[in-house]
This record gives C-alpha cells, structure tokens and sequence, in this order.
C-alpha cells in the first residue's frame, strides 16, 4: 500500500494546535498509515516541539518532493515571529494560521498531497486580521469555489451532517428548503460511501418538537423536509424521515442508521460532544479535496503547558487516511 500524503495546519499559533500536532505524529496509526506533512512556521513549531519535550528532528521542505521519513516534515511560511503570546487573541496569529489553511488548500488542489487536516483556528483572531470568514468550513468552500457543502461531524458511535451550521437559530429556520436539504441527504449519502458504506442509512431529523407533529408544531416538515427525502428515495437512497430530533441521534447511536442529518448547528453538536467530547471529527463535505479537523478550538487553558489531548488530531488523521484510500 502507497501510504497517503496527508496535510495537516498546525492552527493558531497562540493555541494548542501546534502541540498536538507534534503529540499526534508519535502515534502508531498516523507513522503507519501515512506520510504527514505539517503546513506552519519553524518558529511556532519549534516553540512547540520544546513544550511537549519532542527530540525528533524537524524537516524544512519546499515541496512533497522533498519528504523524509523518520522526522518531522514542515513546509514552512516563515510568517510568525517568536514573540506572540500563548492563550491570547492576536491578529498576527490569526493571519498565519489562515495563510497555513490557504498553502493546504493549495497544495491539495494541486494534487501534492492526498488530503487536508486542520488544526483549531481562532475566529476572532482571524477576523482581526481582516480575514471574515465564519470558520474553516467557509474558508474551503471558498477557496475550492465550491457551493454545495455540509458540515459532517464524526465521533464515538455517530455521523451527523447538518443542513445549517453558524447562522442564528432565526435564520436557520427560513433556511429549512426542500433543495438544501435534499442537496445535504446526498452529500450524507456521498460521504459513507466515501468511508466505504456501500449501502448507507440515512435518517433525517425533523425540525419542530415530534417532527411537526403533522402540522401542528409547524409546517416546516410538510412542506420542506419531507419533499427532500421523497426525492432521495426515489433515486436509490435508503432514507428515513423526518425522525423525530429526540430520538433520531439515539437511533443512530444504536446503529439503526449509519449518519443523520441534523437541520441546525447545536442539533447535531450537542448529541455528538455529549458522547465524544475530546475524539470528534469534523469534516466538509462536498468539496473537491477531502478535509478532515479536530472538533475543538485552540484549548487556550491549555496552550503552552503541552498538556492538551491529541485525541481529536489523531482521529482526523485517521479519518482522512480513510477517504483518501477508498477515493484512490
């Protein structure tokens, strides 16, 4: 087996990113299973590396081409000085850490490296910088040119991709449209075969308290929701709904359906951090390169101590070096 080049941004500088990063490389799965080339700046990462007492070498390359094994391969963008701060919003962080996501991106377009993990980023940070994005999510979107995207979040026993992620609770419900959320069933659908499910289950969560209860607590199911699964269904897909949001997640948990689709941010978050906190995956689908992240931010009461959990990078890792070996 060719073992997949995977990309991964080492975040915010100021967070704890750069310390997972360095943590997450000793593991067995990540040295056995892929090539990772880290996307920051030797300045960061050697800040870093003495944290969490790490010896290995690191490697400045320019390109792939250049990747060694047994070290620590950096592409580095020689844009951060020493003197930023730990566990503070610095728009000098935030900077890099969107011009570490842009050289990935690039690279991934490219078709130097298999796939693209990140690192946490901070929003405010970024902002300040004169950067607007929302988050990573709409950063790839962008950067790809592509419009038909999802968040998918992945830990312990669920899927959950969600029809509107950060956008208030207002907005989201007039964003509930039978061709949004038929466009996110399929790209559910895409994205378990993606992970090698050739026949996935689908099961779509409805909106309003018992789904609506048809039509008492509201038309959104009637009239949106369930014209998308119709059309779902009648091209192939095994798709159930709407599922009432009380209980569709639990289903899910006990493997009656392999992903559900969540219709707003905190439906899908909460069951999913409630049973995975630290090991939750985050992953945009629909793109034309494959992106996998740790599901937490920069863990600023952690940055700097080299006491932060590597669990989540790892299990991106390892997510990404699924799809791209099923993509392959």
């Amino acid at each position: 087996m060719i073992k997949p080049i995977i990309g991964i941004t080492i975040g915010d500088p100021s967070g704890a990113g750069p310390e997972i990063c360095i943590k997450a490389l000793k593991n067995d799965y990540v040295l056995n299973n892929c090539r990772p080339v880290l996307f920051g700046d030797r300045n960061v990462l050697r800040k870093a590396a003495s944290i969490v007492k790490c010896e290995t070498k690191i490697n400045i390359i320019n390109n792939i081409s250049e990747y060694a094994e047994g070290v620590i391969n950096l592409i580095s963008l020689d844009n951060m000085a020493c003197n930023y701060e730990f566990a503070k919003v610095q728009p000098e962080c935030g900077k890099a850490a969107f011009e570490f996501i842009k050289r990935a991106i690039e690279s991934a377009l490219a078709g130097d490296i298999d796939a693209v993990v990140t690192g946490p980023i901070n929003k405010e940070a970024m902002n300040s910088a004169g950067i607007h994005y929302s988050g990573h999510t709409e950063i790839f979107a962008d950067l790809t040119n592509t419009k038909e995207y999802a968040m998918l979040l992945s830990g312990g026993p669920l899927k959950v991709i969600h029809v509107t992620t950060h956008v208030s609770m207002r907005k989201a419900c007039d964003m509930i449209k039978k061709d949004r959320v038929y466009s996110v069933i399929k790209l559910a659908h895409n994205a378990m075969t993606g992970l090698g499910i050739q026949k996935p289950r689908i099961a779509v969560a409805g909106l309003n308290p018992h789904s609506g209860e048809n039509g008492l607590f509201g038309d959104e199911e009637i009239n949106e929701i369930i014209p998308a699964v119709e059309k779902a269904r009648v091209e192939g897909m095994d798709v159930t709904g709407p599922v009432p949001p009380d209980t569709v997640f639990l289903h899910c948990k006990n493997g009656k359906y392999h992903v559900a689709v969540a219709m707003y941010h905190d439906q899908g978050h909460i069951p999913l951090k409630l049973l995975d906190f630290m090991g939750g995956v985050n992953i945009t689908v629909g793109l034309p390169i494959i992106r996998t992240s740790v599901d937490h931010g920069t863990v600023f009461g952690k940055a700097g101590k080299g006491t932060a959990d590597e669990s989540s990078m790892i299990k991106a890792i390892e997510m990404a070096v699924q799809f791209a070996l099923n993509k392959k």
